[in-house]
Order: C-alpha cells, then structure tokens, then sequence
C-alpha cells in the first residue's frame, strides 16, 4: 500500500471592509457546486508575500481595491484532493489580512467566481460557508469596533 503524498499549500486573503449607509459591510465571493459564499483568497505565488498575495487576491476574485490594516488570523487545515490524477493530503494555511476597501466594483469578479457581493457583516458572518471564515470575519467586527 502507497503512502498519499503530502504537500504544503499556502493561501492568503481577507476581510475586504467599508461603510455604506452606516453599516460596515464586506465583500464576499459565490463560488463551487454546490454554490457557496467565502471569502475571497487564494495561492501565495512563488516570489509573492501573503500581504501582497491577499490584495491580489481580493483583487481577482471580488473586484475591489483594498489597503492592508493588519494579520486578523492565520488557519490551518487538511484536505484531500487529486493532482495529475493521484490522490494527494495537503497541509494547508490561509493568511486571512483586514483590508479597507479603497476601490473598484464588486462586479469585475474573474471567471472562478459566480457571484461577489457587499453583505452587512452580521449577514456576512451568517452567510459563510465555513466555520473559520465565520471566525475570521467575527475577528474582523471586533478589531474594527476598536478601529473604527
């Protein structure tokens, strides 16, 4: 019996914020089947900080323009998937950042992504597919009450 590979994957991300009619919203992205809201990150590329890969990011795959306020938390999974048809455990980390949203339209999402929208954070924070990204943004709400 041969022992699944494993590989170390790193992502990064954020909590893209602004305030709207009084009420602090965040950018959050349909994606998969079935569909499903997140936030918005994706893989750190060679050569690439977490900090710069999370702008990008966020960037490719809500449409917004952000500036980095600070590390909100740094996660850590395992999943399995398929690589050149082999199945493969990653070790995966994901750098989720506060970002304020300094531009663009949640509309110039790329093609990975079906839908980006603006949700009111406690909506944000119920809309979430995953437990960590609820987490993350509950984070958010908390330094930003601090912040803002």
């Amino acid at each position: 019996m041969s022992k699944m590979p494993t590989r170390l994957q790193t992502s990064a991300g954020g909590v893209a914020f602004r305030r709207s009619g009084g009420e602090l919203r965040v950018a959050l992205i349909s994606v998969g089947e079935p569909r499903r809201w997140q936030l918005p990150k994706g893989i750190v590329g060679n050569n690439e900080t977490p900090e710069a890969a999370a702008l990008r990011e966020v960037r490719e795959e809500a449409g917004v323009d952000t500036e980095l306020i600070e590390l909100l938390d740094k996660v850590e999974y395992w999943y399995a998937s398929r690589e050149r048809g082999q199945a493969v455990r990653f070790h995966k980390f994901v750098y989720f950042y506060l970002l304020r949203y300094v531009g663009g339209d949640v509309r110039h999402h790329d093609d990975e992504v079906y839908e980006a929208r603006w949700f009111e954070i406690d909506a944000a924070i119920a809309a979430l597919a995953f437990a960590n990204e609820r987490r993350v943004v509950s984070r958010a709400k908390e330094r930003l009450a601090a912040l803002l």
